[in-house]
């Protein structure tokens, strides 16, 4: 069969209820073809096909008729729009013509062979404007007592859908039409099964109150359209209530659901058997999610490699911490080696995170790659639809699961879902690269709160929204005092904090990750970062340190910091022999190859430097192509004079508030030198900012950082040490926790930011 629907206030109508029962009946048999039969242009219909929870279309009959397109492709179908346009006089004869009536105000929306105008009632009828149309040779249809449109002679909603059944060859017997008003009128009287919604416009009724073939249903929007299926006997004699009647959803027991792609614990292999430990790479924000798990049922959500001889008794759900969090399950995604090398090693690595860090031009798209993501995306999305209670609270984390909320709000429209963006969120102009970029704000549309990491990267998607649906912005708020403002190049004054998709309302928030401050003084507690703190003390005795963290990546800026102290080393020669550049630069996994000739060019840049300024018993760079443990990293973060950070694009950069609580620990007066292109920059008052597209920049910078009076160097180092200390990784969880649920966070007082406020 064939459902030729209006949409506002028929298919976009009716209780959720209904809109979900209908929808997934179309999702559910193929059979049944869609097309939307839309006053609006195909331009205002785009946002509906983001929009993850509607059937998409497979044909578009917009502009009133005017306009008739395929739903896969947008392409018109012709011959059928040729005929049109042939009928069409032109926008601009129209609107000339349209002068003679200045009470007659011309729409503001996208037009496409229609002109239409706001026009008052006794207008309507007016004999002028009859014989205008007359003279034009155009169709003049009037609806909803204040809507006035001007079309191509004979086209209308009606004829339209009469030669795109004839044009597809489905029997008339097949087809339901629905529509709540008059310019729906053509099409309800155009002979096929019809039905005029609940709510419909009084003069439709009117009008159709004795044709035989349409239905008046009792329900508005969608619940009517369900009406007329069992009226007119589609799917059956009971139709979509027979066809599908839902059981009851299933949930489950959870109450808070983390899904992220890592489990909160390793697992490796031993003679084939599955093991596990603690992980093994550090990461503060793994114990601070597990810690809201301390008192309240939950699941955390990860995926887990198998292989095929072990699908059969492969274990979805196991305990985490039986002794800790007695109430915590992970539910394990099952993914093959393939998978995972696909979706996350390649695919998110190749596609989306070159986009995200504004290196497009180094992006790879692949639509099969892009499938698989999808498919990896909807398997966590199951899993987590089964593992959530009614009404659960959903914590989805980062770019790797961008279609999660998608798929989850289809599943289980009762959820609460909360979405934190770890990555950078690039300004419109680059994100638009992505070809997927419909579907992913569609996705992250369906979410209760979307968060970042400072408020320049919440006005970057904000922005990419607008390109996709039509937001209403609710509310905004500033962003001093605990952001910079004007200060950086991430910083913003204002940031919007709610908008209105028009199905939905979104809020939005900035939460910069914070730091596990425990790992750090446990990690300055071990022995071995006491012997290793002397050790450098001794080697760089007389020698200033400038201290270099970073992993394998172009986003870094690795090379050009290398650049820029040749530069440094060039202009300011009494430097040689006297400061010594540490790189301590982690591989990058083995199968990112993507990563190799970076390596290569790092690799020459430092021999040049070195093999040009060396000096004996003096090495200008010590470059470390390893990671380090952390208690020795921190060992280095204490002994640095200088920590040079220079990300080209950074979410937010963790290292550079290490290096600040470690410095505050040891009472050191260590300088931070930071990209203003990092997140941190927003955040981090007392650094010194530096611009590290800009060599002499960066150059100049270092040099003031080298040279900076000890009461400046220890004023700057209080004033990060305040903040990083106040705003740290369990902060940064409650207050995240606290905005999703719509509370004020306890205590948001600190000496750093005096009034600060969740954002």
């Amino acid at each position: 069969m064939l459902l030729a629907t209006d949409l506002d206030g028929t298919f976009l109508g009716g209780d959720s209820e209904a809109r979900l029962s209908l929808y997934q009946t179309i999702a559910a048999h193929p059979d049944i073809e869609l097309a939307y039969i839309s006053g609006r242009s195909l331009e205002a219909i785009l946002p509906l096909l983001s929009d993850p929870t509607l059937p998409q279309p497979d044909y578009i009959v917009a502009d009133v008729g005017a306009s008739l397109y395929l739903g896969d492709s947008l392409q018109p179908i012709q011959p059928l729009q040729n005929e049109i346009d042939s009928r069409w006089p032109g926008e601009s004869r129209i609107a000339s013509a349209m002068q003679r009536f200045p009470d007659v105000v011309r729409q503001d929306e996208p037009q496409l062979r229609r002109c239409s105008y706001y026009c008052p009632p006794e207008r309507a009828t007016d004999e002028a404007l009859v014989a205008l149309a007359r003279e034009l040779d155009c169709e003049m249809l009037y609806s909803a007592e204040r809507y006035l449109d001007f079309l191509p002679k004979g086209v209308n909603k009606g004829s339209s859908l009469r030669k795109l059944v004839e044009w597809l060859g489905i029997d008339e017997e097949e087809v339901l039409v629905a529509g709540d008003t008059m310019n729906d009128l053509a099409m309800l009287t155009a002979g096929f099964k019809s039905v005029c919604v609940g709510g419909s416009e009084p003069k439709l009724l009117e009008r159709t109150q004795n044709q035989t073939r349409v239905m008046h249903a009792e329900n508005t929007g969608c619940a009517g359209i369900i009406e007329a299926f069992a009226h007119f006997g589609f799917l059956g004699a009971h139709g979509v209530a027979a066809e599908n009647r839902r059981d009851e959803t299933q949930t489950g027991k959870a109450e808070l659901v983390m899904v992220y792609h890592r489990l909160p614990y390793e697992e490796y292999r031993v003679d084939g058997k599955i093991q596990r430990r603690r992980p093994t790479s550090p990461n503060g924000i793994i114990p601070t999610l597990l810690s809201f798990f301390a008192d309240q049922r939950g699941s955390w959500i990860a995926w887990s490699i198998y292989e095929e001889e072990d699908e059969e008794k492969f274990v979805t759900h196991t305990s985490v911490d039986a002794k800790q969090y007695p109430l915590l399950t992970a539910a394990r995604v099952p993914l093959t080696k393939v998978q995972v090398d696909t979706f996350y090693k390649r695919f998110s690595k190749e596609a989306f995170w070159p986009t995200l860090h504004t290196f497009w031009e180094r992006a790879h798209f692949r639509e099969d790659d892009w499938e698989v993501y999808c498919e990896v995306n909807r398997a966590f999305a199951e899993r987590t639809a089964e593992e959530a209670a009614e009404g659960a609270l959903i914590w989805i984390h980062d770019y790797n699961l961008w279609m999660v909320p998608a798929y989850l709000r289809e599943m289980r429209p009762d959820l609460r879902i909360a979405f934190f963006h770890h990555t950078y969120f690039p300004s419109a102009d680059v994100f638009n690269v992505l070809p997927w970029r419909r579907e992913i704000i569609g996705s992250l549309l369906q979410c209760d709160y979307v968060a970042f990491h400072i408020p320049r990267q919440v006005e970057n998607f904000v922005d990419v929204a607008r390109g996709v649906v039509p937001l209403t912005t609710l509310s905004r708020q500033g962003c001093a005092p605990r952001f910079l403002t004007y200060g950086c190049a991430v910083g913003l004054e204002t940031m919007t904090t709610a908008v209105d998709t028009g199905s939905r309302v979104v809020r939005l928030g900035a939460h910069p990750v914070g730091l596990d401050l425990n790992r750090i003084r446990n990690a300055l507690d071990q022995e071995g970062a006491s012997s290793r703190m002397a050790e450098l003390r001794q080697e760089f005795e007389g020698v200033k340190l400038i201290l270099s963290v970073e992993r394998l990546d172009y986003t870094k800026g690795i090379l050009e910091k290398l650049q820029a102290y040749e530069l440094l080393l060039d202009e300011n020669p009494e430097l040689r022999g006297k400061v010594t550049l540490v790189s301590i630069c982690v591989p990058a996994a083995r199968e990112m190859t993507i990563y190799n000739e970076l390596q290569t060019q790092i690799e020459q840049t430092i021999g040049h430097i070195n093999g040009r300024f060396a000096d004996v018993g003096w090495t200008p760079v010590q470059f470390y192509f390893r990671g380090f443990p952390f208690e020795e990293v921190v060992a280095w973060y204490a002994m640095a004079d200088v920590m040079w950070i220079t990300p080209l694009r950074d979410g937010l950069n963790l290292v550079a508030k290490e290096f600040a609580a470690t410095q505050g620990m040891t009472q050191g007066c260590g300088v931070l030198v930071l990209s203003e292109f990092a997140g941190a920059a927003a955040e981090l008052k007392g650094a010194i900012l530096t611009n590290p597209h800009d060599l002499h920049d960066l150059a100049r910078t270092c040099y003031l950082a080298l040279n900076l009076p000890r009461a400046e160097a220890e004023a700057r180092l209080r004033q990060l040490n305040d903040i990083v200390s106040y705003n740290d990784i369990r902060r940064w969880g409650d207050e995240f926790i606290a905005a999703i649920q719509g509370q004020e966070p306890e205590g948001t007082e600190s000496p750093a930011n005096p009034t600060t406020d969740l954002v």
